[in-house]
């Protein structure tokens, strides 16, 4: 088991040179220890507390390091409930709904068919991170010598499907009208989970890339616009209303108008606004701190209360818990409900294209038009030797600016800001710019690569 496999938010690594059913069992033993250590007086009425959730993904080594994960928790004492083949936002629901005292997910998400990993959660679905445990997980596994010990906790099999249906759809408003969608499982979760989910919807959908045997007709990351020509294509052909295309594990997604045109996940938060704070009046919208103005403009004019948040799903889950926000959402394609434990959830964020989508006649592009008044550079690397001094530069070069540090380093003029940061695992600074108008931001990019040296392709 390779130590660089533990990450920021989660555990990937390429199978099996990186992470092997020897180091799953490993994760499984040290996982089970720790979020078992953190139950203090919760398993007191509940039958499950002493139990994990463990579920999987649809490539082909899943199922070996599923079972191995397992009986390293089976070693530790632990029970474990074993839901299947799912996405992982179900994982979220089955941990609450069972409340057991946490679960984990074998999928690599968006990477490639040679890679896997675990995502790890704790009581109520509360993400597992570098620094809420990943690293005590992390210090327990590797200091483990043997994958060998009597296998005192016990395994329950449950298909949750109708009662994460019931959940899921029960975001469903009732006047919903019919609607030409396209979604593009990516060869992932979201090929078995749609049809199970939707399947009795006055809706019309076609499906792409619905097989999911752990091969990929594209890499499942729906954020990379190559891997959206066939969904663009369909949308096209069919006339569509909307397409949407998921990552492997369902937990993301990115749209495109009936036009072909992609739609932001900034753009698409504002667009989901009105109906959230028409609902819920008041309330707070969390938003990754690299959206467009636009998303805090439509909150204020919606009356709510905008609350910018540092990039990470689990900045982004806390925030959105600490604040009772309504809803939030990232640039990766993640979108958190309160009324869904305050996780992501894709499905979720689905049902609720859907009901705005139904709540108006027009057309998505017209629906959008009035809010893509901005120009944006989208997220550009650059390499750099010394990360904090780099941005230490920028903020003396920018200095007329107002500035803050939430994350990395952030400085707005009156046309125009931009949002600098450093990458958590390559020499890479992250610089995200928007402008008022097209040629401001394309003078602004010309500056700042003076500065930075040209982007690069990471």
């Amino acid at each position: 088991m390779d130590p660089s496999i533990f990450r920021t938010d989660d555990i990937q690594g390429i199978y099996p040179d990186q992470l092997d059913e020897e180091g799953a069992w490993k994760i499984g033993h040290s996982t089970a220890k720790f979020l078992r250590s953190l139950l203090r007086g919760y398993e007191r009425g509940q039958p499950n507390a002493q139990s994990l959730c463990v579920s999987r993904d649809m490539r082909t080594h899943s199922l070996s390091l599923s079972k191995a994960l397992t009986e390293g928790m089976n070693a530790s004492g632990a029970n474990v409930i074993d839901i299947g083949l799912v996405d992982t936002p179900q994982m979220y629901f089955a941990i609450n709904h069972l409340g057991t005292c946490g679960g984990v997910q074998v999928t690599a998400s968006h990477n490639g068919p040679n890679y896997n990993g675990f995502k790890i959660s704790g009581l109520g679905a509360k993400p597992i991170g570098a620094d809420t445990g990943l690293k005590d997980i992390k210090h327990i596994a590797t200091a483990l010598l043997h994958t060998k010990a009597r296998l005192t906790g016990s395994v329950e099999k449950y298909d949750l499907t109708k009662e994460y249906k019931n959940h899921v759809l029960k975001f469903l408003d009732s006047d919903l009208r019919r609607i030409k969608i396209v979604i593009d499982a990516s060869n992932g979760m979201a090929g078995r989970v749609v049809p199970a989910l939707f399947e009795d919807l006055p809706i019309d959908i076609t499906g792409i890339n619905f097989k999911h045997d752990g091969t990929f007709k594209h890499p499942p990351e729906p954020l990379v616009e190559a891997n959206l020509v066939e969904l663009k294509e369909v949308v096209l052909d069919k006339g569509a209303d909307v397409g949407i295309c998921f990552d492997g594990d369902a937990d993301r997604m990115t749209v495109v108008d009936e036009q072909g045109r992609v739609v932001t996940c900034d753009i698409l938060t504002a667009f989901m606004v009105p109906y959230f704070l028409e609902k819920h009046p008041n309330s707070t919208v969390v938003y990754d701190l690299r959206s467009s103005h636009v998303v805090q403009e439509e909150i204020i004019k919606y009356g709510g209360i905008p609350r910018r948040e540092r990039v990470g799903h689990a900045f982004m889950k806390k925030t959105l818990r600490d604040s009772h926000a309504i809803f939030g959402s990232d640039l990766c394609g993640h979108f958190y409900y309160r009324d869904n434990f305050y996780v992501d959830s894709g499905m979720v964020t689905l049902v609720h294209i859907l009901n705005v989508l139904s709540q108006s006649a027009e057309q998505l592009s017209e629906l959008l038009r009035p809010l893509r008044r901005y120009s944006l550079s989208g997220e550009l690397n650059f390499e750099v030797d010394d990360k904090s001094e780099t941005m230490k530069a920028l903020s003396r070069k920018y200095g007329e600016g107002q500035y803050d540090d939430l994350d990395g380093v952030t400085i707005q003029f009156k046309d125009w800001w931009f949002n600098a940061r450093p990458s958590n695992t390559e020499p890479l600074l992250k610089l995200n710019v928007e402008a008022k108008t097209p040629q401001l931001l394309e003078d602004v990019l010309a500056e700042l690569e003076d500065f930075l040296g040209k982007p690069v392709d990471y």
